[in-house]
């Protein structure tokens, strides 16, 4: 049996109005933090206000998802942004759900990047600085989760934030230990079973197994469990059932 610990993340607060995506109310009663989306790629602000107040009740952390203002494409397309006016959207999402989580009874915690935003910071040198330079300007106390040996975790690091690994329990992974683009086949993982013992050996050895089946070392302090793709909810059940029975305590990495 181990002693590891791990955090489970699920993106959430991301239907619009009328138009409903997934169950957040299900996945906080299964998840220690919760990435809530910022009304930019997703999310109005009743939508926001409310997930805020049902992670608070329940004692999940909350961070701040922020994206490229893209409402149509749902923050999945890349945006060649100015820098400055890139940090300024980063700087006014964070903002706007943490006066949402106050009033909510709660605050922004952390600070994950979503989508096309998280992709291309992996290796965006100035995109990277710029949505860091944000961060610190808010709140250089605030923690924020990324991709392990992103560009963006690397300039986070020597802006001298907190910074924490994560790892996808739906996604396939290259054998670079990046993810796998939703465009190509098999980037998207749907059977709980598998995906739980993916997890289970991530926590306990550190690897995930690539695409091509090789293994790929994934340094993570937090689990992604999606909240808008098919079956989330039985996904997240199985992923932290499966850690709970290995021994894997279950515990937000921020506060």
């Amino acid at each position: 049996m181990t002693t590891a610990t791990i955090d489970l993340n699920s993106d959430l607060g991301e239907s619009l109005g009328t138009w409903q995506l997934g169950d957040d109310a299900a996945m906080l009663d299964l998840v220690t933090s919760a990435n809530v989306a910022c009304g930019f790629h997703a999310g109005d602000s009743l939508t926001l206000r409310r997930t805020c107040e049902q992670a608070v009740e329940r004692g999940v952390v909350i961070g701040a998802q922020v994206g490229y203002r893209d409402l149509v494409g749902f923050g999945r397309r890349f945006i060649d942004m100015d820098p400055a006016e890139l940090a300024a959207d980063v700087v006014y999402q964070i903002g706007a759900l943490e006066m949402l989580a106050k009033v909510a009874g709660g605050r922004v915690a952390y600070v994950k990047p979503h989508g096309a935003l998280y992709n291309a910071i992996v290796h965006h040198e100035e995109q990277a600085a710029a949505v860091v330079r944000a961060v610190v300007a808010v709140d250089p106390d605030l923690p924020v989760l990324g991709l392990p040996g992103s560009a963006f975790l690397r300039h986070a690091e020597e802006a001298g934030l907190t910074t924490v690994g994560e790892a996808f329990a739906d996604r396939a992974y290259t054998p670079q230990g990046a993810l796998v683009s939703r465009r190509e086949a098999g980037a998207v993982l749907h059977d709980p079973d598998e995906v739980a013992a993916r997890m289970v050996r991530l926590v306990t050895d550190g690897v995930i197994t690539a695409i091509d089946g090789t293994d790929v070392a994934v340094p993570a302090g937090s689990i992604c469990t999606h909240g808008d793709s098919p079956g989330a909810v039985a996904m997240a059940r199985s992923v932290r059932a499966a850690l709970t029975d290995a021994g894997v305590s279950i515990a937000p990495f921020a506060g």
